[in-house]
């Protein structure tokens, strides 16, 4: 665990642990709470379920959900990924072939600026194991309302079990480290004129790449830090109702 990599054997887990595990070569992640007993709590739009943003990214992480045919449904935990929203799976069907990850909580600001990639750690602390897995047991049996790449996906769903924490419904983005990191790739991406560059000699256009490059890791850096969690104050305390 540390900067490098937050890669964890099964057996150093513990009940109510953020985990995620990447998928697509490290396209992205799927979060979720591990409860007890190798059963791990997730939210995911399983499949043929509609979901709010229509991308691109949206066919690619539903295609790579882990499936299992209808007539050989997984031993131990039946045919839970085939279902929509909340589930409850063993740890196997979560990971899908892929490798375990422990989402670090209550990091300094250095450490998470260390991370290039968002979606494994975040500035807020952790709530207690018991509230976690209350949370989680309660989504499992009240939903999470409709899945939604940027705004409401697994990982939005595994920070609120640990923090209690949701980013308020009206504002645009939510509150995962991945959404964070999509976007302010996007708006790095987008900040850089293409006319200009055309136009640019070879020596012009090298030292204004170069210039370019630390602004833009520099502006990269402030979006995601400032998108977390753990800072924004535009996020509301979720009160369970039974």
């Amino acid at each position: 665990m540390g900067v490098v990599s937050n890669k964890i054997e099964r057996e150093n887990l513990k009940p109510g642990d953020h985990i995620y595990s990447w998928r697509l070569a490290y396209a992205y992640s799927h979060h979720g709470i591990y409860v007890n007993k190798g059963n791990v709590i997730h939210f995911t739009r399983g499949e043929g379920q509609e979901i709010g943003t229509g991308t691109a990214l949206d066919n690619i992480i539903g295609s790579s959900l882990p499936q299992h045919p209808l007539e050989n449904p997984c031993p131990i935990c039946g045919d839970e990924s085939r279902r929509d929203g909340v589930i409850s799976s063993c740890i196997d069907c979560f990971l899908s072939g892929g490798d375990l990850y422990r989402y670090e909580y209550g990091v300094t600001p250095a450490f998470f600026l260390a991370k290039a990639r968002g979606g494994t750690c975040t500035r807020a602390s952790s709530e207690s194991e018991e509230q976690v897995i209350h949370r989680a047991f309660y989504f499992l049996r009240k939903g999470f309302g409709v899945y939604d790449v940027m705004k409401n996906n697994c990982e939005d769903f595994a920070l609120c079990c640990k923090t209690g924490w949701k980013v308020i419904p009206t504002v645009d983005g939510g509150q995962s480290g991945q959404a964070a990191t999509f976007q302010a790739a996007a708006g790095v991406i987008l900040s850089v004129p293409v006319a200009f560059l055309a136009r640019s000699s070879p020596v012009g256009y090298a030292a204004t790449s170069v210039a370019r490059l630390v602004a833009s890791c520099g502006t990269y850096c402030v979006n995601r830090y400032i998108n977390d969690i753990g800072v924004r104050r535009d996020v509301v305390k979720v009160v369970l109702e039974e």
